[in-house]
Parts: structure tokens; sequence; C-alpha cells
């Protein structure tokens, strides 16, 4: 038997490992169009491991995300790669967000996390010394990771166990022969058994290949960052997050200690301009157009216009950026931060403008597809991928 995936990000590759693990039998290859594995989300994500302290109780995200970090963390002691457990505390900067934060401790609590404690004021500071709020709450087990080095990892298990990836292969058609699956690049044509869609930011589009639902479709936000300059690393411990607004799936802007001891700030989170524009400079028109045209895009411009227009400008004057991120660190100024790379989340979005919070998975004939699975999907993927192949 023949297997295809197609995305040699992390989850792809994760995929791929589990099946050349489960299925002898199977002729597993990777495909990807770019030269590296983990060139887009993988490679310019935050590095968190994700305990799972905001996703709805029974959920996947949930589910997945709690299953996916024990089984990352044990994989990462086993092929001696950095994982940290510096530990996050969310901060209610006023009496206002107190609310909230108790909401969060409650799906936490649910989702089964370990170690979770209400802070005070004081006790916030005894953690996080250069930290401000009234409450926070604190999860000792979040981690930092290089998903890169762990991708990197995942595509050598694959190859070991007789697998290929396959690089510098786009896949631009898919048709099917009887009950198996043509797969054609520019170049070539390759038949598979099972194919699996892994796409992140192309996976809508791959999907539409292979005739499933147009949506939901993507929509690509750029998260941009700033970086703590060396000195000032030393503002923050582990990781300080704001309580976020239930509206929106992105966390707002926070502090991220990465595992080389650098420090990120962000992200925020503005319409990208190219389905993978890592720079206010990238434009692609059919990007673009494709985006603006779609229905849920406008219905979701509709209704949050203003955060993204102050989104926008935040990100566009650096002292307004900092100033969301002092609510937090009150002594950062903005001497103290240098822009670092930002990077593309693949959010999928309902013709209606809804935002698509959890995972979203399904099959057209001999064809899985991976429809919607940003963060924490790093955090689980060896969990989706036990997932998913459970389908095949």
């Amino acid at each position: 038997m023949r297997i295809g995936v197609v995305g040699a990000g992390i989850l792809g590759l994760a995929v791929a490992r589990r099946l050349t693990a489960t299925r002898p039998d199977a002729r597993v290859t990777v495909l990807d169009k770019e030269a590296r594995v983990a060139a887009h989300q993988t490679g310019h994500n935050s590095g968190v491991a994700h305990a799972g302290l905001y996703y709805a109780p029974g959920s996947l995200k949930a589910t997945l995300c709690r299953r996916g970090i024990g089984l990352l963390k044990d994989y990462c002691a086993e092929k001696g790669l950095p994982y940290e457990e510096c530990g996050k505390v969310v901060v209610a900067r006023d009496a206002g967000e107190i609310g909230p934060l108790e909401e969060i401790e409650r799906r936490a609590t649910a989702n089964g996390v370990p170690g979770l404690r209400r802070l005070t004021g004081a006790e916030l500071r005894e953690i996080e010394p250069h930290a401000a709020g009234v409450a926070a709450l604190h999860s000792p087990t979040t981690a930092i990771v290089d998903f890169p080095a762990v991708a990197r990892a995942f595509a050598a298990d694959v190859t070991a166990a007789g697998g290929e990836v396959r690089l510098g292969f786009e896949v631009v058609r898919l048709g099917r022969a009887g009950d198996r699956v043509r797969v054609g690049s520019p170049d070539e044509e390759l038949l598979f058994d099972l194919l699996i869609v892994c796409a992140g930011l192309q996976s809508d589009r791959v999907a539409r290949l292979a005739g499933d639902s147009p949506e939901p479709a993507i929509v690509p936000f750029r998260g941009e960052y700033y970086r703590l300059v060396p000195s000032r690393t030393d503002l923050v411990r582990g990781l300080i997050y704001p309580v976020p607004d239930p509206r929106y799936p992105f966390l707002g802007v926070h502090f991220t200690r990465r595992v080389d001891g650098g420090v990120d700030v962000g992200p925020n989170a503005v319409l990208a301009l190219a389905r993978e524009g890592y720079r206010r400079r990238d434009v692609r028109p059919a990007d673009l157009w494709e985006t603006l045209r779609f229905p849920g895009f406008r219905h979701l411009a509709r209704r949050h216009w203003r955060t993204g227009a102050k989104e926008l400008y935040g990100s566009a004057v650096k002292r307004a950026f900092v100033a969301q991120a002092r609510g937090f660190v009150p002594e950062l100024t903005a001497d103290d931060v240098v822009a670092a790379p930002a990077g593309v989340r693949a959010q999928a979005v309902d013709p209606d403008g809804s935002l698509v919070d959890d995972f979203r998975v399904g099959r057209v004939g001999p064809v899985v597809t991976v429809r919607n699975a940003p963060s924490p999907a790093a955090t689980s993927s060896l969990a989706i991928a036990e997932h998913v192949t459970a389908r095949l």
C-alpha cells in the first residue's frame, strides 16, 4: 500500500512517522513544495508547548493537547531535544479580568492541567518579579521547545523507517484513478492508495483539489513580534500572558522565553497580504483577492474592523506596540526591544465569518484532510497523528 502525506510541517511529519511505525505494509511518502521541512507555521511559531488551559473541555483541542504534550515531552527526552518547563502565568491586570481568569481556571482544571495555582499580585511577583497584575493563574508545566528541531527529528524517523520525504514537490492537481489518488506536481505524477493533507496555510486549496468542501477557508493572519535586547531578558523568567478576549482565538500580546534564552514580545494579529507573507512588503495579489472576495472574511471584517485597525496601528508604531506589553511589565521601554521575525497563522473561517476554533478533520474517499490545525497543533502533533491515522 502506498500512502502519501501532503505537507512537511510538524503535523504532516508526525502523521508520516506514525504511519511508518504502525503500518509496516505501507510505503509512506511526504510531499512538500519547499526545500526544507518546517518552512512555514512550524518554523515561525513561538515555541510554546501548551498545557491545555484555554480549550473547551471535551473538544479535540483539549483532549489532543493534553495527550500531545505528554507525548512531546517524552519524545524530546528520548531524542535529547530542548524541552524546558519554564512555566506560564496568565495575568489579570484589574478586577474586571478576574471573572475571565476564573473561567480559564475552570477550563484548565476540567482538562486535567496539572499543578495549577491561583496567585495574588504579591505571589505573581514572586514568580515574575517584574510583572504587574492583581491576580494570575500559574501553569508550571507549560514549556518551551524547539519545534523545527522536533520536525527534523520526525523527518529522520520517517526515513529511518523506510519512508520518503520528497521536498520541492508542489502539489498542483489531484485526481482519482479508480480507488487510488493521482497527485501531480508541474513535472511529475504519483499514485497513492491513501492521501492525507496536512498543508497548513494551503490546506483549504489542496482540500478543494481533492473534492472536499470549499469551506472553511484559510484567512492568513500575520503575527508580528519584537524581541528583548540581551541586556533586558532578565525582565521575564518564563511566559507572561494576558487574559485573552473570548471573542478571538488569538491570545494577545505576551512575553515568551525561547529555548535559546531570548524573550519575544508579541504577537499582534493583522491580515497578511500573502498566504506566506512574513513581511509587510510581501504582497501576492491572487492571495489577497481570494481573501477579500470570501464572504466569511467580509463578515469577519465588518464585525471586527475596529479591533483590526487597532492591531495594525499598534504594530506600525513601535511605541504603541510596547505600550500594550507594558501593561504586564511596566519597566519595559521602546529601547528594550528590537524587531523579530513574524509568523503567519492559517486561521480557518466559516462562510458566516465565524473563526473556526477546533481542529477539523474531514474525508473524501481515499483522502483525509486536516482543515484547521493552528495552535496548539505543534504541541498536539503526535496526538493528532494518532487521531488522524485512526480514521484510516
